[in-house]
């Protein structure tokens, strides 16, 4: 089984609709799940300076990583998502 990451985008004010939805998708997926975080605002470092990043549409807002036979297997735990603005699904590869 390989892992993979699956990254939200997008950040809406949470409401009870919103949070049983949530709750709905990772009860779902729960025997897949490794981890998961949620973010807040955080901060761009580069070699043009640092930059605040607040909540918004543009923003990763979470991470999870998930068990998984295949980029398809995890993209079909991705769509489940009640996601703001989008998912990314990424295969973790080991060093």
């Amino acid at each position: 089984m390989k892992k993979f990451v699956l990254l939200s985008y997008g950040f809406e004010t949470p409401t009870p609709e919103i949070m049983a939805v949530w709750k709905a998708w990772f009860a779902s997926i729960k025997s897949n799940i490794v981890d998961m975080v949620g973010f807040g605002a955080g901060r761009e470092i580069s070699k043009a300076g640092r930059k605040e990043l607040p909540l918004g549409p543009e923003s990763i807002t979470g991470l999870v990583i998930v068990n998984a036979d295949s980029l398809d297997e995890a993209e079909r735990m991705a769509q489940g998502n009640p996601f703001m603005t989008s998912i990314r699904v990424y295969e973790v590869r080991a060093h």
